[in-house]
């Protein structure tokens, strides 16, 4: 049987037009949610505090070992400071579990999802995604670098966007020394 220059033709438009609309396999990776961390850090006119809060979920989704998504949830009824003791660590942790701060009791959780990532060289990416803090969602901007099975990820965050305004120099005058800054730092490391 002959094969004419046109049914080649056809033939190899069909392999290569089936090749091309093959779906990419997107690696989905689970976050080992109790080795993982995630530390804040708040400033105020007198000094800072810190501590944590842990991942309740979280997924890194990799297309050929490069980062191309991720979501997470953080449980806000773990929110802990670390940079006290007793009574002064309880009072401080209630208060910003309280309305003032994050309302924790109706906003038990916050979510990150991945929006766009942009690779920035070896191992490193600059994210966006939608933050959701006490039921508002807002874009953020970060930086991840990712080796292995881990990653770390920096960013600050403007609490204030989030209704989050108690001792904000931005919307009350006369706080002096009792002045909270409005951004806050996060840093996450997270194992998968």
């Amino acid at each position: 049987m002959k094969r004419t220059f046109l049914t080649m033709t056809l033939e190899l438009f069909t392999v290569g037009a089936t090749q091309a609309t093959e779906p990419v396999e997107i690696e989905k990776k689970e976050v080992k949610t109790k080795e993982s961390k995630v530390a804040w850090k708040a400033y105020k006119v007198t000094g800072s505090h810190n501590g944590t809060v842990d991942l309740k979920s979280g997924t890194l989704m990799f297309d050929n070992d490069k980062l191309t998504g991720g979501e997470f949830t953080v449980d806000m009824t773990t929110l802990i400071a670390t940079d006290l003791e007793g009574e002064s660590r309880q009072k401080l942790e209630g208060h910003l579990k309280s309305d003032d701060f994050f309302s924790v009791a109706s906003n038990p959780t916050s979510t990150l999802v991945f929006s766009n990532v942009k690779s920035t060289g070896k191992n490193s990416y600059e994210v966006t995604g939608n933050l959701t803090v006490k039921g508002i969602t807002k874009p953020v901007t970060f930086d991840v670098s990712v080796y292995g099975s881990k990653a770390t990820a920096t960013m600050k965050v403007d609490r204030t966007q989030f209704e989050v305004k108690y001792g904000s120099g931005s919307f009350f005058d006369d706080l002096g020394d009792k002045t909270i800054y409005d951004e806050f730092d996060l840093v996450v490391d997270l194992e998968f």
